[in-house]
């Protein structure tokens, strides 16, 4: 049996034109599409700021894994494609303050440039649902 899959999108014009969904969940597992901190009118938020910019991308992860029915606290790795590797303290200490105890494995990644010059930072998630209770016996037995 084939898992579900459930599209999540954020409604921007380019999500049709390039194809993709801010997130995608197949089973328990969630996949949130790199995001930055640009607003519902395309315009970066933060700009200059790489702190602010990484707090906005990640509530923006936030509220795709909420319509995934997940949460921050089931995010297993995290990536962060970075402008200037020289301020990985400011992104770092947005993540951490977004996962406190979560701690999910994180990569950041000095990248040539992001789609807007004025974005710092895109970041990507990966989270895992627990399983219901039940769930894998059913499948042990199915």
């Amino acid at each position: 049996m084939t898992a579900e899959r459930m599209r999540i999108s954020s409604g921007t014009p380019w999500e049709p034109v390039v194809g993709y969904s801010r997130a995608v969940r197949v089973g328990p597992w969630v996949f949130v599409a790199g995001t930055t901190a640009a607003d519902e009118q395309g315009r970066v938020v933060g700009e200059g700021d790489a702190y602010a910019q990484t707090r906005y991308a990640l509530k923006k992860v936030q509220w795709a894994l909420e319509q995934a029915g997940a949460s921050l606290k089931d995010v297993v790795c995290t990536r962060f494609y970075v402008a200037d590797i020289a301020r990985w303290e400011e992104y770092g200490r947005a993540h951490a303050e977004v996962f406190g105890d979560v701690r999910p494995a994180l990569t950041m990644v000095e990248v040539r440039a992001l789609v807007d010059p004025a974005m710092l930072v895109e970041v990507e998630a990966i989270a895992v649902l627990p399983e219901a209770e039940g769930e894998s016996e059913e499948a042990a037995h199915g």
